[in-house]
């Protein structure tokens, strides 16, 4: 009798064969792969993907913070863990199948930054390598893991980090796990501060507190402290720091009472409010407002100065997100391109939050700083030139338009607005004092530059420019 021919195995996929029984990950450890996954295969944002996963699964308390910590902390570290691995497989690590790849970079997370112990850290990742394709590619990761643990992160770093005595801002990028470009671009925008380049990097690693922003009129920032447990923010009057948790489930959130929103920028809206202007007729304009939380601040604010906001944004989906955040509140809402727009000019206050690298809030986001690329730069600083530029020519004369991006890339901070100084009548405001009681690590002005590691905040730039006759 001949025996039935077995089903050949998948190339450089998983395997199909039955192989010895092996345990599973653990839910908190499958979530973090999962997430790995989505944003290795889709592109995924991890700060969206992770707690969709969660809820969905109910994985809740101490694993959700574990899945949330190896998942986070896995993506943000990928340009340091990616070289180890190579070191330690003998190879460069393109040339080893994406899943074993998410893989090796869960365990070697867990190995070099967390206090689990090594031989779970190993054994649980081999054991999933093993249901996902074979013995073989098991014991392969058994063996990189294993070379990986037998040295610190310390250790790793001195053998493949760029001499720091002949390349300090290649070695400082390389130990914080940034692309080199980002670390060299926050070097030009601190200048003579260049010295807090470590600083700067490693706020990017730490975990960022969800800041809420209580609306006004509807709320004080000490009522929304206390309906949630929080602390009411250091800068911004409407700042509360929520200090654990998913806001999404907040009754004051789901009510529409505070939004989820940085201080920073909290401080880049009220600042468009507080900016000089004679004879403010009460047209507002939000130029650039999806998804609507600056555009919130704004209309809250507008109630009191009996003005009304008119928020433009292409994305349809967007726009229905600016709407759901300005409910109940004077807000028109306009469908269209920001550069090309049939809106009567007049304006006396423009916000320009324009769309940018989005290098400022790098904690929040933890793949973006490997997803982005320097060439994303021209396309993006063309786009804000033409933005601040269709905003300049909707102002009124004596009106004021504020440029913001949460990034500090010169390129699209003070280069942008040095172009529209050149090509247009307006002239700079200093808006250091519409941030007050913001003191000190401003900047030398007349521009404003937040930072992680000064002030808590991301690092959002404004400029406050206003339209001569």
């Amino acid at each position: 009798m001949t025996s039935k021919p077995q089903r050949p195995q998948r190339k450089g996929g998983p395997s199909q064969r039955k192989g010895p029984r092996r345990r599973p990950l653990d839910p908190a450890r499958r979530a973090a792969f999962d997430v790995l996954r989505a944003v290795s295969e889709r592109n995924a944002y991890a700060n969206l993907a992770l707690p969709a996963l969660l809820r969905e699964r109910g994985i809740a308390g101490r694993d959700a913070a574990f899945a949330t910590e190896l998942a986070y902390g896995t993506c943000r570290i990928l340009g340091l863990l990616d070289p180890i691995i190579g070191a330690a497989a003998g190879r460069s690590p393109e040339a080893i199948h994406p899943v074993l790849l998410d893989l090796l970079r869960l365990g070697s997370y867990q190995l070099l930054r967390t206090r689990v112990d090594a031989h779970a850290a190993v054994s649980t990742t081999v054991e999933q390598a093993g249901i996902e394709f074979d013995s073989a590619r098991a014991g392969f990761v058994n063996a990189v893991l294993r070379t990986i643990a037998d040295r610190d992160e310390r250790s790793w770093l001195t053998e493949l980090a760029p001499d720091p005595r002949a390349d300090p801002v290649g070695h400082a990028a390389f130990v914080h796990a940034h692309p080199r470009w980002i670390a060299q671009a926050f070097v030009d925008a601190l200048g003579s501060a260049a010295g807090e380049l470590d600083a700067v990097l490693a706020s990017d690693d730490e975990r960022p507190r969800v800041h809420l922003a209580a609306r006004p009129g509807v709320l004080t920032a000490a009522e929304l402290a206390d309906a949630v447990n929080g602390t009411v923010g250091r800068y911004s009057p409407y700042a509360v720091y929520l200090p654990s948790g998913d806001p999404g489930r907040l009754e004051s959130v789901r009510q529409g009472q505070a939004l989820v929103q940085d201080e920073g920028s909290q401080l880049v809206a009220r600042a468009l409010t507080l900016a000089p202007v004679e004879d403010d007729t009460g047209r507002w304009l939000d130029l650039c407002a999806g998804p609507g939380g600056k555009t919130a601040l704004l209309a809250g604010l507008s109630v009191a100065a009996g003005a009304r906001v008119t928020a433009v944004e292409p994305s349809q989906h967007r726009a229905d997100l600016v709407a759901d955040n300005t409910r109940g509140l004077p807000v028109d809402i306009v469908r269209g391109d920001g550069r090309h727009t049939d809106l009567e000019p007049g304006f006396d206050r423009v916000l320009v939050d324009a769309p940018c690298t989005g290098l400022g809030a790098l904690r929040r986001r933890p793949e973006a700083r490997w997803r982005r690329l320097p060439t994303d730069v021209p396309t993006l600083t063309k786009l804000q030139r033409e933005l601040l530029a269709a905003a300049i020519a909707l102002t009124r004369p004596g009106g004021v338009v504020f440029y913001a991006t949460c990034s500090p890339h010169l390129a699209e901070t003070v280069g942008v607005v040095g172009d529209a100084l050149r090509r247009h009548p307006v002239h700079t405001v200093d808006a250091r004092p519409l941030f007050e009681p913001v003191a000190t690590g401003l900047g030398e002005g007349p521009y404003v530059q937040l930072w992680p590691h000064r002030h808590g905040t991301d690092a959002m730039f404004a400029a406050a420019l206003q339209r001569r006759a």
